[in-house]
């Protein structure tokens, strides 16, 4: 995450990625980078970590979800719809049945302003 007066990286974003240049990489160092740039509203750099996320773990649904919502407010409905219900699917079938009510929820409202 970046201070947006003077672009200095977060403490912990910082961190992350230290770790991911010392080849320590991960589903959920991808995630949490991805968390760092989603709470500075910096979304293509989440989308960009998120999809590192789902693809090194296709399993991970909470990476699903904040990937999805990194399209969506990137301005990607489409793709933003097309992985919430990629990750309905994952959802379903760990039975993570919070994940798979939220993301459904939010493809829903999606679906309706198409």
């Amino acid at each position: 995450m970046t201070d947006e007066s003077n672009g200095v990286k977060s403490p912990a974003l910082q961190n992350f990625e230290r770790m991911l240049a010392a080849g320590r990489d991960s589903a959920l160092l991808r995630y949490s980078i991805g968390n760092e740039y989603a709470k500075a509203a910096q979304w293509a750099e989440a989308v960009a970590a998120l999809e590192h996320a789902v693809a090194l773990d296709p399993t991970y649904t909470a990476a699903w979800k904040l990937y999805a919502k990194s399209l969506e407010q990137a301005g990607r409905g489409a793709d933003a719809l097309d992985a919430y219900r990629r990750g309905i699917v994952v959802a379903r079938q760990k039975g993570d049945r919070q994940a798979e009510k939220e993301m459904t929820v939010f493809a829903r409202r999606l679906e309706r302003e198409k």
